[in-house]
């Protein structure tokens, strides 16, 4: 299994052999057309990120101490950037999620890039993210 920052460095590669920002967009694109289904059971009010612009719904699972995430959206780019936090984060514990230094969003520029609401709505994502791998952590040292 890859380390969360060997993934940062995949992606950064990958995004560096990508031309002009369309071509990256278009990327997005295709990671969220190729983002699992997220379990219907999931696509509800009590799994929708607050704070994103779009519909975002997000789980995430503790098997074997190790965290996966699932995530749907009705934007097909907001659906790519999960794609992308999904890649980094899951299958990694709760400690190796809240220690990630996350510098490949600013090496690809994606913030600079995203329209500010998509912006923010990717910091939520994130926050979420966390936030559920703070409560598993919690749990799991109780």
């Amino acid at each position: 299994m890859m380390s969360i920052s060997e993934i940062q460095k995949e992606i950064i590669e990958e995004f560096a052999s990508l031309g002009e920002w369309m071509e990256r967009y278009n990327y997005l694109i295709d990671l969220g057309k190729n983002l699992p289904m997220i379990d219907q059971a999931y696509r509800n009010d009590e799994y929708l990120i607050r704070g994103c612009q779009s519909r975002v719904w997000l789980n995430a699972e503790l098997r074997d101490g190790i965290i996966y995430y699932t995530a749907d959206s009705d934007a097909i780019i907001t659906k790519g950037i999960a794609a992308l936090m999904i890649r980094v984060f899951t299958g990694h514990t709760p400690a190796e999620i809240l220690a990630a230094d996350l510098g490949f969003i600013d090496a690809i520029g994606l913030k600079e890039h995203l329209s500010p609401t998509r912006s923010n709505g990717m910091v939520s994502m994130l926050n979420q993210m966390r936030y559920y791998a703070m409560a598993y952590q919690a749990k799991q040292q109780n």
